[in-house]
């Protein structure tokens, strides 16, 4: 079975994309079970390394951001901060609203946002939709007042290590999980390339190669990454060694972690 730790299909309509949670138009959502087998993956490797803090989790194409919220419902003990950052502005104000569904005002906001549609429109999609904010704000009163769980939200090209660098500082990351670019619904944005005489003479690199190149700026030495992509993507790079590879339908996962000198 290729999940090892979320092995039991759960109830996840409370974080269904679109209900609570806000979608992005022609994004289809990263799916709940697999975005928590990842992150368990993950802790089970830095467990195996001596590693029990909660994380600094990072997505350098987070998107709507909408898997990093149903991670932190699903396991908020177990995070330190969530970082994330996007190329598309448009992308980053639907995370930043996602987002903000991780505070107590954020999420009555959103009630109240849902009653007035309600309101206005008397559908039952929208009753349903408050039905299932009351319950999240139900199940997670104490972290909403007692372990309130910070995220930073910042707008960054995923293959500059200079912005990375300058946004993060160095060895800030302790877990990336992201579901990267594959052409179906998502495609690759990129800046300007490094422009170097090396880089001009050189057939140029990958996309996920250059994001893995970026990334090991703000990585501290015993990080783990963790990309999802089609199998068209190599995951490699020189500077990491794998950890684990695993598939579940179309998508390839890969776990990766810094080399050591």
């Amino acid at each position: 079975m290729p999940y090892q730790f979320a092995t039991e299909r759960q109830d996840y309509s409370d974080l269904s994309s679109g209900r609570v949670l806000y979608s992005l138009p022609g994004h289809p959502a990263f799916p709940i079970r697999l975005t928590s087998e990842i992150f368990q993956r993950c802790l089970a490797a830095r467990r195996a390394r001596g590693l029990k803090a909660p994380p600094v989790i990072y997505d350098p194409c987070c998107g709507s951001a909408y898997h990093l919220v149903t991670l932190a419902y699903l396991h908020w003990d177990a995070i330190g901060r969530i970082i994330a950052s996007d190329i598309d502005p448009e992308a980053l104000c639907v995370a930043q609203r996602n987002l903000g569904l991780l505070t107590l005002a954020g999420l009555d906001q959103r009630i109240q946002e849902l009653a007035e549609m309600q309101a206005a429109y008397g559908k039952a999609s929208h009753t349903a939709a408050i039905d299932s904010a009351r319950r999240l704000k139900k199940l997670h009163a104490f972290q909403f007042t007692e372990h309130a769980l910070d995220y930073r939200l910042f707008l960054a090209d995923a293959t500059c290590s200079a912005t990375l660098l300058a946004e993060l500082g160095d060895a800030a990351v302790d877990v990336v999980i992201s579901d990267v670019p594959y052409g179906r619904h998502s495609t690759w944005q990129l800046g300007d390339p490094p422009t170097s005489p090396e880089a001009s003479s050189a057939p140029p690199r990958p996309p996920l190669w250059r994001m893995l190149d970026a990334l090991q700026t703000v990585l501290r030495p015993t990080a783990i990454v963790a990309i999802a992509s089609d199998k068209g993507q190599r995951v490699a790079h020189p500077g990491y060694q794998r950890v684990a590879r695993f598939q579940i339908g179309k998508r390839q996962v890969v776990l990766i972690e810094p080399r050591t000198p």
